[in-house]
């Protein structure tokens, strides 16, 4: 048997941590179930994993992301991330955490995943639906095997309502046209203006056929 492949040789950022309350239970919960070097290094794994190959990732350019800053902090919702083309900061509500306390490692690393594919993934000159975005970072955590139990394989009204509605939507497109689906679809996206036609460049369909396909699948 021959051996095993090295890992590709990704493009690791700088990782720093800022916990505005470490008295907080969120921010004791965090630290009890979270490694974070390790699990940040895991889910920048994870986004390029899913949505680029080893030829095609964001290298080392001027353009590339260099630092993510992860901010624990007490706010509504649970977590959001901005930033510019090299410097990337995701804020967590720790009020989350503390609220999924019986599994709080598994959504931890779910919200991380997520929140690290919007550092990383493209968006059509921001031209993106955002229900696009917010479903191909739902579909890489999927891909994950961090899906949350409460998701629902339901196809909802439309297929860009984001979220786990749009990451099922697009598991199915990858299951049916195979493997890199999705990876070609996003990499359609880079440096150029949306439009739904990608789609069909990556499928042969337009996405409102797949949505109907899928939708009857179901």
């Amino acid at each position: 048997m021959p051996p095993t492949p090295p890992p590709p040789d990704w493009p690791i950022p700088t990782f720093t941590l800022r916990v505005e309350d470490v008295a907080h239970p969120g921010a004791i919960i965090f630290f009890q179930c979270i490694q974070p070097a390790v699990d940040l290094r895991g889910a920048v794994l994870n986004s390029f994993k899913w949505l680029y190959t080893p030829d095609n990732v964001p290298t080392k350019s001027v353009t590339s992301v260099k630092s993510i800053l992860l901010v624990l902090r007490s706010m509504p919702g649970v977590a959001h991330t901005f930033g510019s083309s090299t410097h990337k900061e995701i804020h967590f509500s720790l009020e989350h955490i503390n609220n999924c306390a019986s599994r709080a490692r598994e959504e931890i690393l779910g919200v991380l995943t997520h929140e690290v594919v919007h550092c990383y993934q493209y968006n059509a000159k921001g031209q993106c639906p955002g229900g696009l975005i917010e479903g191909v970072a739902d579909w890489v955590r999927l891909q994950a095997g961090l899906g949350p139990p409460h998701w629902k394989r339901s196809p909802g009204d439309k297929w860009d309502a984001g979220y786990e509605a749009t990451a099922y939507f697009l598991e199915w497109i990858e299951g049916r046209y195979g493997h890199g689906t999705i990876q070609e679809l996003n990499e359609s996206m880079k440096d150029v203006e949306y439009d739904e036609r990608m789609f069909k460049a990556a499928t042969g369909r337009r996405v409102a056929k797949l949505w109907r396909l899928y939708v009857n699948s179901n």
